[in-house]
């Protein structure tokens, strides 16, 4: 899957939180995310400058962008989950300081179950 259609897959199932994600899918829309987020940030910071003193503030581009990837963001997390076989609850494992970040981030590198799982038909397929 490339860049674009990863992209637009994401937003076209902003609220689908069943199914199954492909790696691709799920790291070109987190680029997609930073790169954005970066580019929103410096609209902020040069639109309106943060307070003297002060080295950033959210602003509302920044904000704006953020508020909208919210639904589509968990929606392709629960669904790169649901491709390891595992469920889109599991998210709640990131409250553990580090070991829930790493354990997510295993989860999310690597490569799905092959064949179908209980959570949909194998998606490389």
């Amino acid at each position: 899957m490339g860049f674009m259609t990863a992209v637009t897959t994401c937003y076209g199932k902003y609220v689908t939180f069943t199914g199954r994600a492909r790696r691709s899918e799920f790291w070109w829309f987190f680029l997609w995310t930073i790169l954005v987020a970066i580019v929103a940030s410096i609209i902020d910071h040069v639109v309106d400058p943060p307070p003297a003193g002060v080295p950033y503030s959210v602003g509302i581009v920044y904000g704006l962008f953020m508020l909208i990837n919210l639904l589509p963001g968990l929606a392709v997390e629960i669904r790169r989950l649901h491709d390891t076989n595992h469920s889109g609850w599991w998210l709640f494992i990131c409250l553990v300081p580090i070991l829930g970040f790493l354990l997510l981030l295993y989860w999310f590198i690597i490569g799905g179950t092959s064949g179908d799982n209980k959570y949909g038909p194998d998606p490389t397929k």
